[in-house]
């Protein structure tokens, strides 16, 4: 089970700070998500970057394994 890690907006939609996954791709994963949490984190899943055992990821079929770490970041504002 992938773990996935929740951070600013992402983390207050979700409600948790992490959990554990059981998914075997970050699209999978992403379907999981927002069926579990709802139209709040779609939302924002939309707008986020996924970091995958620390390497971004923009592709859906990026597989993930039973140790992989999944980072969900918001676009962040400032600069």
């Amino acid at each position: 089970m992938a773990t996935v890690r929740y951070f600013a907006g992402a983390r207050a939609a979700a409600g948790v700070t992490s959990e554990t996954v059981e998914a075997g791709s970050v699209g999978e994963l992403r379907m999981l998500l927002e069926e579990k949490h709802g139209e709040r984190l779609t939302k924002i899943l939309g707008a986020c970057s996924f970091l995958v055992d620390g390497l971004s990821s923009r592709e859906p079929a990026t597989a993930l394994t039973a140790s992989s770490t999944v980072d969900v970041l918001p676009p962040f504002a400032g600069g």
